[in-house]
């Protein structure tokens, strides 16, 4: 690898479906947000979890139960939104379904896409919805947002509180990892509580994922693990994608931008201490948050990779979290 170049990044999370108005937008540079096609182009993106998260309606609180119903039809909308991006794409984009696939997109240039739920409010506990999004491509499943549903309770963002904030996995949530598990999706623990971690940690018997969290122990926020999970994670060979949201890194739990990629480092440097080098990548949680002015969008990404490699990180280990880390996991759990 050349002075300067970076390996390609598949990162773990963004939000741009719920940013996008229209799919076209995706294949223009936008001044707002973090993520288009252009800009992806330029950074070195090559792919990565593409989320369905369904907003509140009008009226309601954002950690309020959702009604299914409601819940289903924003996802089915949102996922349609990606598989037009395909569509529109010219084979720019693809929908992958598989570790090989985007080990093929990687090499020849195309963005890679997987289909990831961020909460599994749509889906009836009878898991019909599960299969018939699993058909249509869904290979990534967070089972819960920061809001109660019938399979578990995600945490509320209270900044010095542990994750341990409720009640574990229904009877339903038990079906559904055991269901997860047959299928092939991913579980993704992001935003779920401590008890509902440790009940897919002891059911699920594919490696246990984190798709946007950071450590508890330098940045106290609920939605960050704590050593215990970090170690769980690494018995399972799994693997935590880092969130680039500065109130996941920064020590104060603060929305200050003005955050150093230092902090950034640091957080790796833990989770490579806990985890292993094999089991860290990143979960920017593009378009879904607010990340440092350092980075500032898809573009900021040689920023971190350069800053690792000053860190002292090899040319294999920076391969390893751009994307190695996670074709790894995808694999165990897809299968292919």
């Amino acid at each position: 690898m050349k002075e300067g170049e970076f390996p390609i990044v598949f990162d773990g999370h963004n939000d741009v479906l719920e940013r996008l108005d229209d799919p076209a937008g995706f294949f223009e540079r936008r001044e707002e947000g973090h993520l288009d096609l252009p800009r992806a182009r330029e950074s070195g993106f090559g792919g990565g979890m593409f989320a369905v998260w369904v907003p509140p309606p009008e009226g309601k609180a954002a950690h309020e139960t959702l009604d299914p119903s409601y819940a289903l039809r924003y996802s089915l909308s949102a996922a349609a939104t990606l598989f037009r991006i395909e569509e529109l794409s010219e084979g720019q984009v693809r929908i992958v379904r598989s570790a090989g696939e985007i080990r093929s997109c990687i090499n020849e240039g195309i963005l890679a896409a997987v289909l990831h739920m961020e909460g599994a409010d749509a889906i009836d506990t009878d898991l019909d919805a599960l299969h018939v999004l699993h058909r249509a491509g869904l290979r990534s499943l967070g089972i819960v947002w920061s809001r109660p549903n019938a399979f578990a309770e995600g945490v509320r963002v209270r900044f010095g509180s542990t994750p341990d904030t409720g009640a574990g996995l229904t009877e339903a949530g038990r079906r559904l990892v055991r269901a997860c598990n047959e299928l092939g999706i991913v579980i993704d623990v992001s935003h779920l509580n401590e008890r509902g971690f440790w009940d897919v940690a002891e059911l699920s018997e594919a490696p246990l994922v984190a798709t946007h969290s950071n450590a508890h122990a330098i940045c106290p926020s609920p939605r960050n693990l704590t050593d215990a999970q970090l170690e769980a994670i690494a018995a399972s060979d799994g693997i935590v994608g880092l969130n680039f949201g500065v109130h996941f890194l920064r020590e104060d739990g603060s929305e200050d931008t003005d955050t150093p990629i230092e902090v950034m480092v640091r957080h790796i440097d833990h989770l490579v201490e806990h985890l292993g080098m094999e089991r860290v990548g990143f979960g920017s949680d593009f378009d879904g948050i607010c990340i440092p002015d350092a980075i500032g969008d898809v573009r900021g990404l040689p920023r971190i990779m350069q800053a690792l490699r000053e860190h002292g990180y090899g040319e294999e280990d920076l391969k390893k979290i751009a994307h190695e880390n996670w074709l790894r996991v995808l694999r165990k759990t897809w299968g292919r």
